[in-house]
């Protein structure tokens, strides 16, 4: 009997980390957990690792580390705390690390996993958006198995000549088109937060959710996916896809398209990167082509989803404009969240943020880190300046 695949899941109580530790927890035979990690969840983070019997468990938060070690008294689970602490975990030589705090918070923990070289399963966007030269580069370093845990991504690695990407014609991204996929511009100005984190196919997090809806998540992910796949940007089609059953696609010079498909469960991509290179059962639905009936596909509209052409510039401009454009986002998202700035204000805000701010090019995670926060800095001045 072969040993256990060592695993560690860095942001274990977000969704993507539930989703993770439910395939580990259906199959404690085979997978051993080295270290989880959360910001400040301690209850769920002490329960999953209590339940898994994780050697670590670390909170980002370092004032709730007496609350975590006191959650896990009685174990043997040891407990630590910081950001440091993150990045420590993410070196104890796990087989296989998922990648999944969100936002710039995950960087240095990412980088760390990568440099270990094993295999690192990558939910964290701003890795390849802010950093993705710097992390690409890290890889290849260091012979690490980056695996896209993403839908989409997932999706196109699948199907995606490794060897041989000069066979390929283009890569089709799909897109749910989110929950505003045909209202009017003049409605989407008065959507609430409370509406627009309703997507209609998919369960995730406030942030991702309005994303979503203002198809900045497809801008970010072409981003991913240009690191990711190194083929030309007009190589790269955004399809809109409202069933969310094809999940990406990839044509051959040939003219065959090879499409993943499935039901809308992170569960599947999820457990495809965490068997590789074998496969795993998941308890992901199959899909029912008699009930599926159709599937729709269209063209996005780029101008009541101005956030996509925003994504497709900073690509062309390469350099520091991605880092740019995710942490604007960020800002005017969690500001539209505190229902501060109106929805459409969002790409607004983005967008003149860019126009306002153009630093070097990036050379380590410090310059990255100066660059998000010096555009959180304009973002949020921006905001000051916008009509009641």
């Amino acid at each position: 009997m072969s040993q256990p695949r060592t695993v560690t899941v860095l942001g274990a109580t977000g969704s993507i980390g539930h989703s993770t530790l439910d395939l580990i927890e259906r199959n404690l035979d085979k997978y051993q957990v080295v270290a989880l990690t959360a910001n400040r969840n301690v209850k769920d983070l002490a329960d999953a690792a209590k339940r898994t019997n994780a050697k670590r468990a670390v909170i980002a938060d370092p004032s709730l580390y007496n609350d975590l070690k006191d959650a896990l008294a009685g174990s043997s689970i040891e407990a630590s705390a910081g950001a440091d602490a993150l990045v420590e975990a993410a070196m104890m030589g796990a087989d296989w690390t998922m990648a999944a705090i969100i936002g710039c918070a995950g960087l240095k923990a990412n980088l760390a996993a990568i440099r270990q070289g094993k295999t690192v399963a990558l939910a964290n966007k701003e890795s390849l958006v802010s950093a993705g030269s710097l992390m690409i580069d890290a890889v290849k370093k260091h012979g690490t198995t980056l695996l896209p845990v993403d839908s989409e991504h997932n999706a196109i690695f699948q199907c995606f000549p490794h060897e041989n990407r000069e066979y390929v014609r283009r890569i089709i991204i799909t897109a749910s088109g989110g929950p505003f996929r045909k209202t009017s511009l003049a409605e989407m100005a008065t959507v609430t937060p409370e509406r627009a984190v309703q997507h209609p196919n998919w369960s995730m997090g406030a942030k991702i959710s309005i994303d979503s809806a203002t198809m900045m998540n497809k801008g970010l992910e072409l981003i991913e996916a240009y690191h990711l796949f190194r083929i030309p940007l007009e190589k790269f089609e955004i399809l809109v896809h409202p069933q969310s059953v094809i999940h990406s696609m990839v044509e051959y010079l040939d003219g065959s398209i090879l499409a993943q498909i499935g039901s809308p469960d992170m569960r599947t991509p999820i457990g495809h990167t965490l068997a590789w290179p074998k496969r795993m059962e998941t308890p992901s639905e199959s899909l029912d082509f008699t009930k599926l009936r159709q599937m729709d596909f269209e063209a996005p509209d780029y101008e009541r989803f101005p956030a996509l052409s925003l994504a497709m510039h900073a690509i062309k401009e390469g350099g520091p404009r991605p880092a740019v454009m995710n942490a604007a986002n960020e800002i005017a998202v969690a500001a539209f969240l505190d229902k501060k700035i109106g929805f459409l204000d969002i790409a607004k805000i983005v967008e003149k943020t860019l126009d306002r701010y153009t630093p070097a090019t990036p050379s380590s995670l410090e310059d990255v880190f100066a660059i998000d926060n010096e555009a959180r800095i304009q973002a949020a001045a921006l905001m000051e300046s916008l009509p009641a």
